[in-house]
């Protein structure tokens, strides 16, 4: 019979999320980006911050520092992969590698050291997420991981409880 070995506890995580944004939740004064339309500051903002951004049409305004903006059929990751809500993470690559699994198995708690939402949590806690995009090295320190929660679903979604920091979180590879 097989054995399989128990997983490694690593603890004093710093986990981020980061998430799509929608074009129908923002309404800030339009701006053009490049050739590719004109779009409210706010949503191009999020959309720089996170990388992503779903507009009217379906498609999905994508950034990154190398590239710039572009359009495209999905929400994209810095290799072009898809984006996947609750799998894909994002790491620094000489911090976790790309491939590497991992579980959250504890929370932490939020950077003010309140209790992270309990549906929050559970949720992370129960993905199975997969190192599947980078963010710039040396960015958020030795002990830090993005994970992706996919789509706002609300306008100032970064006031909802989704939008957290887990610090002092501990994982398991």
């Amino acid at each position: 019979m097989p054995s399989s070995a128990a997983p490694t506890w690593s603890g004093g995580w710093t986990v981020t999320v980061y998430y799509t944004a929608v074009l129908r939740f923002h309404s800030g004064p339009p701006v053009r980006v490049a050739n590719l339309g004109s779009y409210p500051s706010d949503f191009v903002d999020a959309v720089k911050d996170e990388g992503t951004g779903k507009i009217s049409d379906g498609r999905y305004l994508n950034w990154s520092f190398d590239t710039g903006y572009w359009l495209d059929t999905a929400p994209r990751n810095s290799t072009g992969g898809v984006l996947r809500p609750f799998r894909t993470a994002a790491a620094d690559p000489s911090v976790l590698r790309a491939g590497r699994a991992f579980t959250i198995v504890q929370c932490g708690h939020d950077e003010d050291g309140s209790a992270i939402d309990p549906a929050v949590c559970a949720k992370l806690r129960g993905s199975h997420w997969t190192v599947a995009d980078e963010f710039t090295p040396g960015l958020g320190g030795p002990h830090h991981v993005d994970v992706y929660i996919g789509e706002e679903t609300r306008t100032d979604f970064t006031d909802s409880p989704w939008y957290t920091t887990l610090t002092s979180a501990t994982l398991a590879f």
